[in-house]
């Protein structure tokens, strides 16, 4: 008979030694969101906000993961209200509410800056609205451009993405004249620029990137280069996303691995001459016709 007591407390104590992030600790339901917020500031700090669901039954939280701090729980008077960590503090176990709670804390150590872009590895399974710094309107999700233009914020639903973004990218501005015409060809990028060039009969735009890895969008008016494209770096064909038209201009973002020459080519150029040219020796002949058949007849 002892021996059997003194097995079963050998087991719990074995059970009690084992680390709760390991167990999986659940002691309450899983609780309903009704939002899940992220907020991120121009330095990179990410502050969370969880809207939960009334429960007349204690329920589990699961935190987006990092180093959670400045935790805090309150309902819909404001008021603060009991919460428990669990699981290596990365779910909160809530008290049963007749309000819905708001959950809030800030999350460090997840947004790393790694050549001028600000990069998260993120996965939160529950709808997830993120709330980006003013000045980003291009954001990337798993390398492919989001263009948020006067937005402020997107929303990932079942998420799990790297995200990318920057803040205050250069802007180069290359001009292409031809007749009587300027086209801006604009070239946003960390990267250095240079040996820009236009070629007409080819029908394309040429220039090195002195550095790699890092974005470069070109933003290309229709009216001198028309797709659909293909993009080469250093004479291979190269991955490309063409993510904008808006009836006049073309956003094409490539992210090349090592420094060397892009090429982006068309189907469609700017005529070698205006179109008034052919109209105006059109209209001559047939202003002819007339005189050479009299000229003829005589």
């Amino acid at each position: 008979m002892n021996t059997k007591i003194f097995g079963l407390l050998g087991i719990l104590i074995i059970i009690s030694l084992v680390p709760l992030a390991d167990a999986q600790v659940s002691i309450g339901e899983k609780a309903i969101q009704k939002s899940v917020e992220v907020m991120i500031n121009p330095d990179g700090e990410v502050h969370i906000k969880h809207v939960v669901r009334s429960s007349n039954l204690p329920v589990d939280l699961e935190l987006i993961y990092g180093t959670v701090s400045n935790i805090s729980v309150i309902n819909e008077q404001g008021e603060e209200e009991l919460f428990s960590m669990i699981a290596g503090d990365t779910v909160v176990l809530l008290q049963p509410s007749n309000e819905e709670l708001v959950v809030e804390y800030d999350l460090e150590n997840v947004l790393v800056k790694i050549d001028n872009v600000w990069t998260w590895s993120f996965r939160y399974l529950e709808t997830t609205t993120f709330i980006i710094p003013e000045k980003v309107d291009l954001i990337f999700v798993n390398e492919r451009p989001v263009y948020l233009d006067d937005k402020k914020g997107f929303a990932c639903h079942g998420c799990q993405m790297i995200l990318e973004y920057s803040i205050d990218t250069p802007k180069n501005v290359e001009y292409v004249n031809w007749g009587d015409q300027e086209f801006a060809v604009e070239i946003a990028t960390f990267a250095e620029i240079e040996n820009f060039d236009f070629r007409q009969p080819s029908k394309e735009i040429n220039f090195k990137v002195n550095d790699d890895n890092q974005f470069v969008t070109t933003i290309i008016p229709l009216e001198l280069l028309w797709g659909p494209y293909i993009v080469f770096l250093n004479d291979e064909k190269a991955n490309f996303h063409e993510y904008i038209n808006n009836g006049t201009h073309v956003w094409i973002n490539i992210k090349p691995d090592t420094a060397g020459e892009i090429s982006i080519i068309g189907t469609t150029v700017i005529p070698e001459f205006p179109i008034i040219a052919p109209l105006a020796i059109g209209f001559l002949i047939i202003m002819m016709v007339p005189l050479i058949r009299k000229f003829n007849l005589r």
